[in-house]
């Protein structure tokens, strides 16, 4: 591979262990008993392990990026709902009406539109930015998705997209997505890349009925039978036979995050399945990110338990669109902001239970 996505995983690097220890020893001095403020605390070690430096920069303002595509799966039924509402959900998104648009607005994150794959041609428009690499992605179930080189196109998009919000001055990056049909493939490659069956992995995504979601669990099993010796090739062949023009990009755009030290904070489904194939091909990007919220959708818990991953918000959610990340963010600076405004006992002329004095307070 060359260009952006494989100049984001060569600039990948571990986490920075004396910013952590730094903020081990700050968080031991502040006006509170140890380990009170729970996963804030842990939230905040990390943030300091990202950025090098403690206590932490403000992870603001964030931006959303929600990259859009269709999928060729579709045609077997899997999902009630048409592809031309990928197109319109994309106009929606544009327009400021979506979800996405209202929480990203909520917390002061910018939102940018992505069309990798979107079925119908889009003008150009504000809020959008046009890297098609093809009018959608094959069936996965008569075929491989896409081509090894379209999934590389895809990968350098979204690593492209991180690299440049970066520039632009975002200091968090949310995971976002859209395209009608997106859950199966996200389905299958989460089956693929765990070994978990189908039938453990696989939701009703938008609501679909009993009837339905057997045919998608058929279909899944059908493609991964299919495709058995791509998933043996590795990862990258895996989201080239299963994936989707969207989920690639999402790939690149969680390693582009990483590789330029600010803090992912990732969605649900889709974006968990996409993290998990960045995993596979460059573990150090785990690290980086952050669980924003857990999906009711089951390939989402399997992926987070597989990557050791605890989420900040469980809500019950499922939308997609970079939704439940988004709603995260103001946990994330809150973390920042604990190791940055938080006086210490010295600071404060609080005494330390160490040094005599009633620490351990209710």
């Amino acid at each position: 591979m060359s260009g952006s996505f494989s100049s984001a995983l060569a600039g990948l690097e571990p986490l920075d262990r004396a910013a952590m220890a730094e903020s081990d020893a700050l968080d031991r001095r502040l006006t509170k008993p140890p380990g009170a403020l729970g996963r804030l605390e842990v939230l905040g070690r990390q943030l300091c392990g990202i950025a090098g430096r403690c206590p932490p920069p403000l992870p603001v303002p964030g931006a959303v990026a929600v990259f859009a595509g269709d999928h060729g799966v579709v045609a077997q039924g899997v999902t009630p709902w048409p592809q031309e509402v990928t197109a319109q959900m994309v106009a929606n998104f544009c327009a400021g009406g979506a979800a996405i648009n209202v929480l990203a607005r909520q917390h002061g994150a910018r939102v940018l539109v992505v069309d990798v794959g979107v079925a119908t041609a889009l003008d150009e428009q504000p809020g959008l930015l046009l890297r098609k690499v093809a009018a959608g992605t094959a069936d996965l179930a008569e075929g491989p998705a896409m081509t090894v080189d379209q999934a590389v196109a895809a990968l350098d998009a979204g690593a492209e997209v991180a690299a440049m919000l970066v520039a632009d001055g975002a200091r968090c990056l949310v995971t976002g997505e859209m395209g009608i049909g997106n859950t199966t493939p996200a389905a299958a490659l989460i089956a693929a890349l765990t070994d978990r069956a189908p039938a453990a992995v696989t939701g009703r995504g938008t609501g679909i009925d009993d009837v339905t979601l057997a045919r998608k669990v058929a279909v899944i099993d059908q493609a991964l039978e299919r495709h058995a010796n791509a998933v043996a090739d590795g990862p990258l062949a895996a989201l080239a036979a299963l994936g989707g023009l969207e989920l690639a990009a999402l790939t690149g755009f969680v390693v582009g995050g990483a590789a330029a030290r600010v803090p992912v904070v990732v969605d649900g489904v889709i974006a968990d399945a996409a993290l998990l194939v960045a995993a596979r091909l460059a573990p150090d990007v785990v690290a980086c990110c952050v669980a924003g919220h857990r999906s009711v959708e089951p390939g989402a818990a399997a992926v987070l338990e597989d990557l050791q991953l605890e989420p900040l918000l469980d809500l019950g959610m499922r939308l997609g669109e970079g939704s439940g990340a988004c709603l995260a963010l103001p946990v994330v600076e809150a973390a920042a902001r604990i190791l940055r405004e938080m006086a210490t006992f010295d600071a404060a002329g609080v005494s330390d239970k160490d040094a005599g004095g009633v620490r351990n307070r209710r």
